[in-house]
């Protein structure tokens, strides 16, 4: 092995086994926050020059000098080599390589445990923006499926049994719910990361007369950290931001269970484009939603990201320790993931057609209407609980009868309860239902209608 490139080299004897090399570097996965790491040494050189600690023609050679290497990079003419560990040694290298003595004063007042620290927090900045229009996305596709289906019901579930009856548009829409949360859970997490480490050095900040808000301003952070020991060693942002990314992956697992079980033949109630099944290699009348499977799947790799920044986080000692080198291999893996699979859910979203004959066709089955018949009792006088039992009796009397609620005889109600009249035949059926849903928010066409309104203007400003 050739000369040392590592930029400790002077306090440690010989040359480093070839195996430590590979074990400790990470320029193979944080070589792609390269953009972050030269916008914050420029805005770093900048504040050097205003505080005299670096002149003028200095500070043009280093920035022009990293300009051109992010122009090789972004062009893949730049040679990367794993003996200078990480993205900010090898930029150094390259940045000394070509502009001379002003490349070596680039690191002037800062350590590599700050400079992360800042890249991390400048890439996470923009990786949440991108997350959240993927998101949007997602969202506007589900009002628009849901504009289809304002007026056409289908069963609700609880315990994976038949509830009440709901139009479709509402089903869509508690999706939109979902990731709304998720977006502003992504809101928060960039307003809590949005502060600058740069200056704290490596642990205890710096005998120079730096100037951090300069360099904070620069970057467009609102604030600088308060404690160079914690500003350092904090990731609680990059276990917030994929604990953000883990339960986006929960909402599209759950779309993903959903659609599995409800495109099957037992179902039937959606048909996914055959662009996002595949089919079997034995059976070849096989429609799979592969696509769907491997969403539900995936969530499990953001799971197992979170498990590791938390273990990670949680047996170290105060101030930097190399652990934290790991942390970017969780939030890469947790962002990529996520990213990949709200595309995928948008797409198939986007071209979803749900069988409303087939629907409907079973619509009456299960009772859905149960529960309106006994608010039907209570706002005939009667007590709720009191409701819920002859109703319950009703339910159980047609299953041994084999007919539907609506399939009653007035006489048939009225031995149940004398309160019972003509009117009731409005109350029930599921087209009956979902028509005189009463609250804001309820699963109705007309709730459904205003909801679609809401998310239209809501998600148009964004």
């Amino acid at each position: 092995m050739g000369k040392s490139k590592k930029s400790w080299e002077k306090r440690l004897a010989g040359q480093p086994d070839p195996m430590t090399v590979d074990f400790v570097e990470s320029l193979s996965y944080d070589k792609r926050l390269y953009k972050y790491d030269i916008v914050g040494s420029i805005a770093h050189a900048q504040m050097l020059a205003e505080q005299k600690l670096i002149t003028r023609a200095e500070l043009k050679a280093i920035k022009d000098g990293l300009i051109e290497i992010s122009r090789e990079i972004a062009e893949g003419r730049f040679k990367f080599d794993k003996t200078y560990e990480d993205i900010h040694m090898a930029i150094e290298a390259a940045l000394i390589a070509k502009i001379g003595e002003p490349g070596k004063k680039i690191h002037t007042g800062r350590s590599r445990n700050d400079q992360v620290a800042a890249d991390i927090r400048l890439w996470m900045r923009d990786e949440i923006e991108v997350l959240q229009t993927k998101i949007t996305g997602l969202q506007r596709a589900f009002v628009k499926l849901a504009g289809k289906y304002v007026k056409d019901v289908m069963p609700a579930y609880t315990h994976l049994q038949r509830a009440q009856p709901i139009v479709i548009a509402s089903y869509l829409l508690s999706f939109v719910e979902q990731f709304e949360r998720d977006f502003i859970r992504l809101k928060n997490c960039k307003e809590m990361l949005n502060i600058s480490p740069l200056g704290s050095g490596a642990v205890a900040g710096s005998t120079l007369p730096l100037d951090r808000k300069s360099t904070a301003k620069q970057l467009g952070f609102s604030d600088i950290s308060y404690n160079s020991i914690d500003a350092v060693s904090d990731r609680d942002f990059c276990a917030d931001f994929i604990f953000d990314c883990a339960l986006i992956a929960t909402h599209l697992s759950r779309l993903a269970e959903d659609w599995i079980i409800y495109s099957s033949d037992e179902f039937g109630f959606v048909r996914i484009d055959d662009k996002y099944c595949t089919s079997s290699s034995m059976m070849p009348q096989k429609r799979n939603p592969d696509v769907l499977e491997l969403i539900r799947a995936k969530a499990g790799s953001v799971y197992g990201s979170l498990m590791a920044m938390l273990t990670i986080l949680k047996g170290q000692p105060s101030g930097y320790n190399r652990d934290l080198q790991e942390d970017k291999i969780h939030i890469f893996s947790a962002a990529d993931t996520v990213k990949a699979s709200l595309d995928m859910a948008g797409a198939i979203v986007s071209h979803a057609k749900f069988n409303t004959k087939k629907i409907s066709t079973g619509l009456e089955e299960g009772f859905l209407d149960a529960t309106a018949l006994a608010e039907y009792l209570v706002g005939k006088g009667i007590a709720f609980r009191q409701a819920h039992g002859i109703v319950g009796s009703l339910v159980a009397y047609c299953e041994k009868a084999k007919k539907k609620l609506a399939e009653l005889s007035l006489d048939e109600f009225r031995k149940y309860s004398s309160l019972i009249a003509k009117d009731v035949y409005k109350s029930i059926g599921a087209a009956n239902v979902v028509a005189k849903y009463a609250i804001e928010g309820a699963a109705g066409p007309k709730q459904a209608k205003e909801q679609i309104e809401y998310w239209n203007k809501q998600l148009g400003r964004r």
